[in-house]
């Protein structure tokens, strides 16, 4: 371990602005959730079904602009990215509050298609901005950021909402907007060979980074036409293309992501549950700060490590870990055994990035990003629903056993998938040979 590595990291100003610009830029969107949901109930008057289905419009939102958005970066960059989302962010927010459930779920889920893309956009800066063996350490930096984020952002959102919803939806699109308006003038790099990024452009054309699985086979033969049979058939030459840079390799890593999403949103469920089944709800706050400082240690050892671990073995550890949570009695049970997993979950989402930056070529590391971010979500949609289903059916310790039993069969699938992949590139490189 090297502890020193943070400190070289950020004794780069450029740097330095890009994680503080970030955790910024996530705080608006961290609160927007429970203004959302106190907008709904406290304000229109309905339940927390009704809530419950505006914030999963804007996840359904954010999970299709994702990859979407993140093309347009590949594409066009940030400045020409961002410009959407400023506006966007300022004029949705604005109307949303003071529109019927219906229209608010068609604005919900337009503001999470059009929102800033913070994630995508700092792990793509990110991996351009520092070295190929910096990355696990910049990565955890951002991690521990989001951390201290989530931290802030939902307690800060419902301050806000309880003096005035109308008011909090209107002072999230305002900070959204002026977040992007800060990184559009910021303007971090996103490839290699631009201002601020750690290689120039030779040097990343000579560069040879090591993965552990060659490219699909696709990504050599991107751009070259096939023959032409048809529109349907040009119309799907360029759906194959913009994925040529996915294989098995990426899937089990999205995979990885989707899981780590359903543990963390159903352990979120499952501690709540727990803890109103033994009239000890108003200690929730102790249980998710534990949680969440375990985290923070563990991101700051994992980004002290000079090498890489394979995100499936993280989180199978982690999805196993917080099965036992369900079995605690009282708070300072439950907030003990939430240290192990905890200190699982910085590395788990560091090491996803981290290999994902390492898979794709720069050139699609945008787009891959956006998957990515949209993985995390679609596991974030899954986990809380899958875990209040298991607690109202048998109890709230069923609640971490469901998203922990879950998340370990993705993660040991994804380590056979990748072991079946590599034994046949390996057995096809020998009669080759």
């Amino acid at each position: 371990m090297d502890f020193g590595q943070y400190r070289a990291l950020l004794s780069v100003p450029a740097i330095r602005r890009l994680l503080i610009v970030a955790m910024l830029a996530r705080v608006p969107h961290a609160a927007a959730g429970m203004v959302l949901t106190l907008h709904v109930v406290n304000t229109l008057g309905l339940g927390y079904v009704a809530a419950g289905g505006v914030t999963a419009a804007v996840t359904i939102g954010i999970a299709f602009g994702g990859p979407w958005r993140g093309r347009l970066l590949d594409k066009n960059g940030l400045r020409r990215t961002l410009v959407a989302s400023i506006i966007a962010e300022v004029v949705v927010w604005s109307i949303a509050p003071f529109l019927p459930y219906w229209l608010l779920i068609v604005a919900a889920m337009i503001g999470g298609a059009l929102t800033v893309p913070i994630f995508t956009l700092v792990r793509q800066a990110m991996g351009v901005m520092v070295s190929a063996q910096q990355r696990r350490t910049g990565y955890a930096l951002d991690s521990i950021g989001t951390e201290l984020t989530f931290m802030v952002g939902p307690a800060a959102g419902v301050a806000l909402a309880t003096v005035n919803t109308y008011a909090a939806l209107i002072a999230i699109g305002i900070a959204g907007s002026l977040a992007g308006l800060f990184l559009f003038w910021f303007n971090p790099p996103t490839r290699s060979g631009q201002p601020g990024a750690y290689l120039d452009a030779a040097e990343y054309a000579a560069e040879t980074t090591e993965s552990f699985e060659e490219l699909a086979p696709a990504e050599a033969a991107a751009g070259v036409p096939l023959p032409d049979s048809g529109r349907f058939r040009r119309m799907a030459d360029r759906m194959l293309d913009s994925l040529s840079w996915m294989n098995i390799a990426i899937l089990s890593v999205l995979a990885a992501a989707v899981g780590t999403g359903i543990t963390l949103s159903g352990t979120d469920v499952g501690i709540v549950g727990v803890l109103r089944e033994h009239g000890q709800q108003n200690q929730i706050g102790i249980v998710f700060l534990v949680w969440a400082g375990a985290s923070l240690v563990g991101g700051l050892v994992y980004g002290s490590l000079h090498r890489k671990v394979n995100p499936l073995w993280l989180l199978a550890a982690m999805a196993v870990l917080t099965v036992p949570m369900g079995f605690a009695s009282e708070t300072w049970a439950v907030a003990l055994l939430s240290i192990p997993p905890g200190l699982l979950t910085a590395p788990t989402l560091s090491s996803t990035s981290e290999w994902i930056a390492d898979l794709v070529p720069e050139q699609r590391r945008g787009e891959a990003m956006g998957w990515f971010g949209s993985s995390i979500t679609l596991g974030n949609a899954m986990g809380a629903p899958l875990a209040g289903a298991a607690i109202d059916m048998v109890g709230p310790w069923a609640g971490f056993g469901t998203v922990g039993v879950i998340s370990a069969v993705l993660a040991v699938s994804g380590l056979i998938a990748r072991g079946v992949r590599l034994r046949s590139a390996g057995a096809a490189a020998e009669r080759a040979d």
